[in-house]
Parts: C-alpha cells; structure tokens; sequence
C-alpha cells in the first residue's frame, strides 16, 4: 500500500488541505489503496518543535512515496534567524527527498482566459511543460556568502552544474516530451556563461537518444520574451535552478491566477513533493476564501508521478476544469459581478464532479 505523507503548513495551508483530504477520502472510497499520514512544516514546525523541519516529519517523510505540501511562511516568523523561517523547512525537504526535477504545467481553461493579461487569441489552449532543475544551479554552488573585502562587504554566489546534473534533468524533459508533443526548449544564457555553455552541450549530446524529439536552444532573455509574445510555440521548457524560478513564476500568470496551477518535484523511482506554486496568503489565512484548485490539481499530479494513477489525474482534471465551466469562481478568479465561492464550497464542487466521473 503507498504511503503519502500531508504537510499542511502555515497560512491558507490548513484550508486548501482540507479540500485535498476530501478529493483523497474520496478516492479512497473507490477503491484507492493509500496509508495517509501527516506532519508538520514551515512555521507550524517551528510552533510544535522549534524547528521548520522537526524530526518526528523528517521519519515520516523517510516512509513516504509522495509527500503533499500545502505552503510555508507567514509573517509571525519573519524576524527568526536564517535556520528557523519556515522557507528553510521547504529547502529542508527537499533535499532530504534528493528531488531535482520540477514541473510546472501551464494549462489555460477557456472559461478564464478574460483573466489573463495577455489576449485570448494568445493563451487559448495554451499546455506547455515548464521542467526545472531543483537541486543545482546558484542557489546551492559553493563557495557563496558575504565577506569583508577593502573595507565593504561583497556578496557572492556560485553558478555550477555537473554534467551529470545536466544529462539527468535533460532526460526528463526528452520523456516528457515524448508523451506530449515531441519538442523541447532548452534555455540557457550560453553567450556569457561558461555554465550554460557547458549545459548547451551537454543537452545536446543527450538528444542523440532522442531523434523522435525536437530541441532548440534559446537565450533566457529571449524566452522570457516569447513567453510573452507567443507562449503557444512552446510544448516543453527545460531549464536551470535560476532561470527556471523566474521563467515559471512569468508563465504561471498567463492562465490568470497563481491559484490555478500545483507542481511536481521527483527523482529517478517515482518518490516526490507535490505542492501549488502560490504561497501561504497569510492577509486571507482562516477565513474560508482561498482558492484550492491548484492544491486539487497537485493531488492529481502525486497520482500521476508516484501512485502511477493516470487516469485518476486525468479524472481530477476534468472535474476542475467542469467545476470552472460551471462558473465557480474563487475571488482570485472572479469578475466583476459573479458570485464569489468560499474554499469549502470549492472543495466541495470539485469532488461532487469527480464522484460522477468515478461513476462512469
């Protein structure tokens, strides 16, 4: 039987895993073979154990096949030291997990695309795949900090990868590709950075097992521009640690709303952190108006990645988007004059349509 481990954490987090709760115990009730367990994270560790990622969550995840995270931070915690702020916890576990691949799908429902900043004509029926490096890159080379240099103090961080890091995100975004569309982007800034350079290459040498694939190349600057500009010519994005933060956070607004979209975060057997990429809205936390569509769909992801559940997820897909076509609507992505649903009624709606699908 798998195991999954839920980690509400802080914010909206308890609210938005409520609904998550609903879609699993409902699932379960069809015939879903699933040991559910849960932990705590971010500021809620810091509260119990002092700790944004205690021991007693560390021995659950070490269970895990997949672990659900809600979201982390709030400014009750903001003026601990470094260690403590709940991000820490986040970094924490998933290094702990040794996930380093992260995707981000990038759907747009026609029944929001007058949310969008962009024109309808650009993001209807817009699917890419954005497939972001987790564990390398900037954020972790060393040596990095802050030294006392001729008198003033200097910043410094390292930008490296390994080939080995390279080939190994690289062949993730070549198999996912194969399921969609066949064709990858590679982005990287190769005419300044002996890092990218290095990357170019190496993708490159890791598309020879792939002739059933498309790859091209483009600059970072560039990408954050066609994004923009044309984000349909895209099927899957692959990318670094840095330029994937950015690059994802820019192509999660073009579907409307932060709200709408979960990720996947996994290693090589299957094991993964699945969480939506919005965070923790401690201005609306507790008061039932959050929108838990992108933590619903993070559930479908887990089953799709780690409980090797395809059709679950697809099921949980379509009784979102039936729930939207509906018309409702969370604040985050109402217009003006429709009727704003509550988190729970949300929830509730989701599952009312996934009960049916189960049924066919």
């Amino acid at each position: 039987m798998k195991q999954v481990l839920l980690l509400a954490g802080d914010g909206i987090g308890p609210e938005i895993m409520a609904q998550a709760k609903k879609v699993l115990a409902l699932l379960r009730a069809h015939g879903l073979a699933l040991n559910v367990l849960e932990g705590n994270i971010g500021g809620a560790g810091v509260d119990s154990e002092g700790v944004p990622y205690p021991e007693s969550t560390r021995a659950l995840v070490a269970q895990a096949d997949a672990v659900l995270l809600a979201c982390v931070g709030g400014k009750k915690w903001d003026n601990l030291p470094r260690d403590l702020r709940p991000e820490q916890g986040l970094l924490a576990i998933r290094a702990d997990l040794g996930v380093f691949a992260n995707l981000r799908p990038v759907k747009a429902i026609s029944a929001l695309s007058e949310q969008s900043s962009l024109k309808k004509e650009l993001i209807e029926g817009l699917d890419l795949l954005i497939v972001r490096e987790l564990t390398g890159d900037i954020y972790f080379g060393q040596p990095r900090g802050i030294e006392m240099q001729e008198g003033e103090r200097i910043g410094f961080n390292t930008m490296r990868y390994s080939e080995t890091e390279i080939r190994r995100i690289a062949k993730v975004a070549f198999e996912a590709a194969r399921a969609r569309n066949k064709s990858v982007c590679s982005i990287d800034k190769m005419n300044v950075l002996e890092c990218s350079q290095l990357w170019r290459e190496v993708v490159q040498a890791v598309s020879a097992d792939y002739p059933d694939v498309r790859l091209t190349h483009m600059l970072v600057d560039n990408a954050a521009m066609q994004l923009i500009r044309q984000p349909k010519a895209f099927d899957v994005l692959l990318t670094g640690n840095l330029f994937g933060d950015i690059l994802s956070d820019e192509a999660s607004m073009l579907t409307g709303s932060i709200g709408l979209l979960p990720s996947a975060s996994v290693r090589e057997d299957g094991v993964g952190l699945y969480e939506p990429i919005h965070g923790s809205a401690p201005d609306i936390a507790g008061q039932n108006k959050a929108n838990p569509l992108a933590m619903i769909l993070s559930v479908g992801m887990m089953l799709r990645y780690s409980l090797e559940q395809p059709l679950l997820c697809e099921k949980i897909e379509q009784a979102v988007e039936a729930v939207i076509n509906q018309g409702l609507r969370t604040a985050d992505i109402a217009q003006k004059g429709q009727e704003i649903a509550t988190t729970d009624e949300m929830g509730e709606a989701v599952c009312a349509q996934l009960q049916q699908l189960l049924a066919l």
